[in-house]
């Protein structure tokens, strides 16, 4: 197979492809028959970009098939292909993959530096997209990523589903109750829910840096120009890529960045704040390392109306919480301190029902449960506090803007320059 120069710029590469292609290599296959969605009994079809960990993971999903593969190194892809079997088509450049016509969802499966470039080409490119968590490595990629979505008409997922399915960790419950109780009113308003070990939270310490890290030398697998892509160049060293690129500020936030979004966006959900961010973060943390993450004591969000989210690191919140308001609290294992809670909840609705069949979604053209919209929201959130770590100070936020407030070190970490040869057009 020929693939693109790992020198040439995804410009000039973009532009060849469109000359170089008719026109309806671009258009997903399920517009061509008129109707402008897939019969129900029609299959989807999947590429996958990023076989390493959870793409390899995910290439089971009901309702599609994987019909295409790419990722840098090569022992990756052809363990993924040896999975798929034979007649998938294998790519070393996920720009030759999100131009095949046969395409219907993009699979983005790689690390973070790589989620808001591919997921915007793979909109503009025609392609409903799941994106695994965080969403977007910065605040300014993830306004784009809404933007090209949009504009394109596309099916967008953020692959974190507790806002919508599953035991939420410590809580021992769905969210779905945790949102009823909220909305009832029975804890007040407004609220402080706090994230830490003691209420079932896990923030994976174990994802910090490495500092002075020494040179060693690119395996022959790996085309690490590649992998770096929009991210500076760095000198190789194992613990950069594939399972430990997490403690490193070019590809990732460490633990907020890895568990953020499983976290905190069924938080922001049951808050109702799918169209909010808040107005401050404060950081309580030791001065960081400019390439590795390290630890933090506690990070703190507050909302113009008051509502706090505090996540503890240090574990120093023991005995709290999950959520606390001036009428009630609610604990762990969905304890409350609200005599008859369960029969007072009986009397108030439930929430409103989500789509969250993302096959289902794609077909009938139904915003997903966890979009670009709010999970732009979400994964901000985390953000927000990864710039609050990395200069070790507290910063105002805009909530309209989606800017910080006269701090111009920080407002340059939301759109921090790529790479010469890469840039989010």
């Amino acid at each position: 197979m020929t693939t693109p120069s790992t020198k040439t710029s995804r410009r000039d590469f973009l532009k060849k492809s469109v000359v170089g292609a008719a026109a309806f290599t671009i258009v997903p296959r399920f517009v061509l028959g008129g109707r402008g969605y897939l019969p129900p009994s029609d299959q989807l079809t999947k590429g996958i970009i990023g076989v390493g960990g959870m793409g390899l993971g995910h290439i089971p999903y009901g309702g599609t098939r994987v019909v295409a593969l790419c990722d840098v190194d090569r022992n990756h892809l052809q363990q993924a292909v040896d999975r798929v079997g034979k007649g998938v088509k294998t790519f070393h450049d996920y720009r030759e993959l999100i131009q095949l016509p046969e395409v219907d969802i993009v699979h983005i499966a790689t690390p973070p530096h790589w989620h808001g470039l591919m997921a915007a080409d793979a909109a503009r490119a025609g392609k409903d997209i799941w994106c695994e968590k965080p969403m977007t490595r910065t605040i300014g990629e993830g306004k784009r990523v809404v933007e090209a979505v949009q504009q394109h008409g596309r099916i967008f997922r953020l692959n974190t589903w507790f806002r919508f399915e599953d035991i939420f960790y410590g809580m021992r419950t769905p969210v779905k109750p945790i949102k009823k109780l909220v909305e009832s009113g029975l804890l007040g308003w407004p609220l402080t829910v706090t994230v830490s070990r003691h209420t079932g939270f896990d923030w994976k310490f174990y994802w910090v840096g490495q500092t002075n890290l020494p040179t060693e030398t690119v395996p022959k697998e790996l085309d690490y120009d590649l992998w770096l892509g929009p991210a500076p160049i760095k000198p190789y060293n194992p613990h950069r890529v594939h399972q430990t690129f997490r403690g490193y500020w070019d590809y990732d936030g460490g633990g907020l960045g890895d568990m953020g979004q499983h976290y905190l966006d069924p938080i922001q959900y049951f808050l109702g704040k799918d169209e909010d961010s808040p107005i401050s973060v404060e950081i309580d943390a030791p001065q960081q390392h400019p390439d590795a993450v390290g630890t933090w004591r506690r990070i703190t969000y507050t909302y113009k109306d008051g509502c706090k989210i505090v996540l503890d690191g240090d574990g120093s919140q023991e005995g709290v919480p999950y959520i606390e308001g001036p009428k009630g609290k609610l604990y762990p294992g969905f304890r409350s301190d609200i005599p008859d809670l369960q029969k007072k909840l009986a009397a108030f609705p439930d929430p409103e029902p989500q789509v969250t069949d993302f096959v289902e979604a794609v077909k009938n053209r139904q915003k997903f449960a966890l979009n670009e919209a709010n999970g732009y929201r979400s994964s901000t959130l985390v953000n927000m506090g990864i710039v609050a770590l990395r200069l070790n100070r507290s910063l105002k936020f805009d909530p309209i803007k989606q800017e910080f407030v006269d701090d111009a070190g920080a407002n340059r970490l939301i759109n921090p320059p790529m790479r010469a040869g890469w840039t989010m057009v």
